[in-house]
């Protein structure tokens, strides 16, 4: 099996050159990864002691971040070395003060993986949610470095508890520990044969807890939604944007106002979707603040201040369930109480279920449940104020998981 994979790996660096010339995301991971090793030997010498986090992409990064923050602070003299596999998580986070070292993860080949630890050589290497390589965790074991998985979350489905999974099993297996969002992930491990594992909970839970602690106040937010209910939508994608641009020009929204964060910021799908809207609409890059009291409608096309614009929602709507991307983050509105509508593909995110159950998130399937739920939100302040009181309540009950595995770390 590990033979295969290697080769495997071997094609997939291959093809992912040949489909680069073709693709501006995929040459750009590429391009990092080639430039990875230069950049360690640069910023590193065998004198250093550094800590390793890796993460997958951007969504890793904020899930780790509350551990990260209190690691860079304890370990104050050691080195940091900060990995991510998708250009979304470095591209955006590449400057991140928590480390000292940004790169791309290079492939997960023996030579990789040896090259990797010859130069990083950590005391302690932190994996978030999943991204686990083969490889790498073969050469960390051999090493007898040190190897945690944090915000660890298991779906039957596998290949981690099938069969032919044998390869990938014996990965998961040399973590020295997992810490497990649910009681289903530790059952999963359990039934593989893996003891050293504890049901922590979430870490996105700490870090979005975090945010009441900081000055969410933007200026502009203020100017535009006066004194009006605000509806936020968050990380949208087409689907999610076609069920607002109906809602929208009904007529429903009077004295409503709406500020949509797309998740794709490209000048021609913003105006693509500004353009069908019959409100008063205004992109960020163009907002004049003394004149947004008088729009209906406010694009946001750059990046970086969703999460404190969720801060003056009445109502939040989170993207990615309405079509097959996956659903974002509905924990980061959810600590300012606002109740949420999700859209209907949502079953690999289990603290969307809890938080449905829970009774202060919606799910949408079509246009008409959207318009129903919407209305009842907007009409009945009640209702509203309820709804949005349960979400806060339920990111009080699941924090902590930060807590448990610096105890653990015994920081």
């Amino acid at each position: 099996m590990r033979f295969i994979y290697n080769i495997g790996i071997g094609i997939t660096g291959f093809v992912l050159k040949c489909i680069g010339l073709f693709n501006e995301k995929i040459k750009k991971g590429v391009t990092g990864r080639n430039a990875a090793f230069e950049i360690l030997k640069s910023n590193l010498c065998a004198s250093d002691k550094t800590l390793w986090f890796h993460c997958a992409s951007l969504g890793e990064y904020e899930q780790g971040l509350p551990v990260f923050q209190k690691l860079r602070k304890h370990y104050y003299d050691y080195k940091i070395i900060l990995s991510f596999f998708s250009p979304s998580g470095y591209d955006i986070r590449k400057n991140s003060p928590i480390a000292d070292v940004v790169v791309y993860l290079p492939l997960d080949t023996k030579r990789n993986a040896k090259r990797f630890l010859d130069l990083v050589h950590p005391k302690l290497t932190l994996f978030v949610k999943y991204d686990i390589w083969p490889n790498f965790l073969k050469e960390l074991g051999h090493r007898n470095l040190r190897a945690i998985l944090i915000s660890a979350s298991f779906r039957k489905t596998q290949i981690y508890f099938k069969p032919y999974g044998g390869l990938f099993k014996k990965a998961l297996l040399s973590f020295e520990h997992i810490f497990t969002q649910n009681e289903s992930s530790k059952s999963l491990l359990e039934s593989i044969g893996y003891q050293n594992v504890t049901v922590s909970g979430d870490t996105r839970f700490d870090r979005v807890t975090s945010q009441l602690e900081s000055d969410n106040t933007l200026g502009f937010v203020e100017a535009f939604k006066q004194d009006k209910l605000c509806v936020v939508v968050g990380s949208s994608w087409p689907e999610d944007e076609a069920l607002f641009i109906e809602f929208i020009n009904s007529r429903r929204n009077l004295g409503v106002k709406y500020i949509v964060a797309p998740h794709n910021i490209k000048s021609g799908q913003i105006q693509n979707f500004a353009s069908k809207l019959r409100a008063k609409t205004v992109l960020y890059s163009e907002k004049d603040n003394e004149e947004l009291k008088h729009f209906d409608v406010l694009i946001i096309d750059t990046i970086g201040l969703l999460s404190k614009i969720y801060s003056s929602s009445d109502i939040a709507y989170v993207g990615g369930a309405m079509g097959t991307t996956g659903l974002h983050n509905i924990l980061e509105p959810a600590v300012f109480g606002p109740p949420i509508v999700i859209g209907k593909n949502y079953i690999k995110f289990p603290e969307a279920q809890a938080m449905i159950d829970n009774g202060g998130v919606f799910s949408v399937s079509d246009q008409m449940g959207f318009n129903a739920i919407l209305r009842k939100l907007i009409a009945d302040s009640d209702f509203r104020r309820l709804s949005g009181s349960k979400n806060t309540e339920f990111i009080k009950k699941n924090t902590g998981a930060v807590i448990q595995i610096l105890n653990y770390l015994r920081i």
